[in-house]
C-alpha cells in the first residue's frame, strides 16, 4: 500500500467526487480511478461507491480513511524529522492535552525557547485521557499532558509543577450561585453537565457522594467552551476545571467544590521513544524550568 495512493485515496474522500480530487492533485481523472481501483483489488474490499453526484465510503472505506488519516500524518510527521537541516536545531513538536490551565506553563517554555530556536514549530491537538493516549501509543504526537495518576509501566513522565481545581461553572443568576464553596449534596437536584471522562470516574462520584446514575446528567461534553455554551443557557451546571472559561464581564461564575478537590498532571511520553533534536531540546528545557519549582 503506497503512501502516494492512500493520499489520493483521502482526496476523494474529502472531495466527495474524483473529478474534483483529481483538479485538487493536479492530475486527470483516468489515472487517479485506475489507483483507487488497484487500492481496492490489493485490499480485496470495495472502498467507493460511485454515484452519479457523488463519491461515498463504504463501511471498509470508512475504516480505511481513519487508518490512511493516521498514517499520512505519521508520513509526514516522520518525514519532517529525517530531514530537518543538519547543522540548526529545527523541526516540529507535537503535544497532545486535555484542557488545562497548565498549557500556559507550556506556552511560556516553548516561547522562550523559540526565541533562540525559531526553526523549531509546535502542534498541540486536543482531546480527552483516551484520544491523547490513543495519538500517544500510535506515534502521531510526541508528548501528551495527562492527568495524575500516570500509567508509569507504559510511558515516562515529568511532574508538572501545577495543579488544577476542580469545581462548577454556572450562570451567576443561579441559586448556588451565592455559595462560596460548592458541596457534593448541593448538586444532588441540579441538572448536570460532566465531561466524557468525569462520568467514568468513580473519585468523582465519592466527591459528589453519589453515583452518576442515581443524578440528573443532561449532558456530556469533551470540550469545556461547547459546555459553557449550554451554562450559558440555562441548560445546567457544568463539572469543570478552574481557569478554563474566562467568566469575566460574563453571565458566569466559577466555584470551587468543598472539600477542596485539586487535581495533579504530567507530561507524558512513551517508553523507549526516539525523539527528534527539536523535542529532546524542549524536554530538556522543560526539566531545566520545572526542576526549580518542584
Amino acid at each position: 500500500m503506497d503512501i502516494r495512493v492512500l493520499r489520493y485515496f483521502l482526496a476523494v474522500a474529502r472531495e466527495e467526487s474524483i473529478t474534483k480530487a483529481a483538479e485538487h492533485l493536479h492530475m486527470s481523472q483516468p489515472p487517479l480511478s485506475r489507483q483507487l481501483k488497484d487500492l481496492e483489488n490489493e485490499l480485496g474490499v470495495q472502498l467507493l461507491i460511485r454515484g452519479s453526484r457523488k463519491v461515498t465510503l463504504t463501511e471498509h472505506g470508512m475504516i480505511l480513511r481513519k487508518r490512511a488519516e493516521e498514517l499520512v500524518e505519521l508520513f509526514h510527521k516522520t518525514e519532517k524529522e529525517v530531514t530537518s537541516p543538519g547543522e540548526a536545531i529545527s523541526g516540529d513538536v507535537y503535544i497532545g492535552s486535555g484542557e488545562t490551565d497548565a498549557i500556559c506553563m507550556i506556552a511560556g517554555i516553548a516561547t522562550k525557547l523559540r526565541e533562540k530556536y525559531p526553526g523549531i514549530h509546535y502542534h498541540i491537538s486536543s482531546g480527552d485521557a483516551e484520544e491523547v493516549t490513543e495519538r500517544l501509543d500510535k506515534g502521531l504526537i510526541d508528548f501528551g499532558i495527562l492527568l495524575d495518576p500516570v500509567n508509569v509501566d507504559k510511558y515516562n513522565s515529568i511532574k508538572i509543577p501545577a495543579e488544577d481545581v476542580f469545581g462548577v461553572l454556572m450562570r451567576r443568576d443561579s441559586p448556588l450561585a451565592d455559595k462560596e464553596h460548592i458541596r457534593g449534596e448541593d448538586l444532588w437536584d441540579k441538572p448536570l453537565i460532566v465531561s466524557r471522562q468525569s462520568l467514568t470516574s468513580r473519585e468523582m462520584e465519592q466527591i459528589i457522594g453519589r453515583e452518576f446514575s442515581a443524578l440528573d446528567v443532561v449532558s456530556t461534553y469533551t470540550l469545556i467552551f461547547n459546555a459553557s455554551r449550554l451554562v450559558a443557557e440555562g441548560f445546567g451546571y457544568a463539572l469543570c476545571l478552574d481557569k478554563l472559561i474566562n467568566t469575566n464581564g460574563s453571565n458566569l461564575c466559577f466555584k470551587p467544590l468543598y472539600p477542596t478537590h485539586k487535581i495533579g498532571m504530567s507530561l507524558v511520553w512513551k517508553k523507549y521513544q526516539v525523539f527528534s533534536r527539536a523535542s529532546t531540546l524542549f524536554l530538556n528545557s522543560l526539566r531545566d524550568e520545572w526542576d526549580k519549582d518542584i
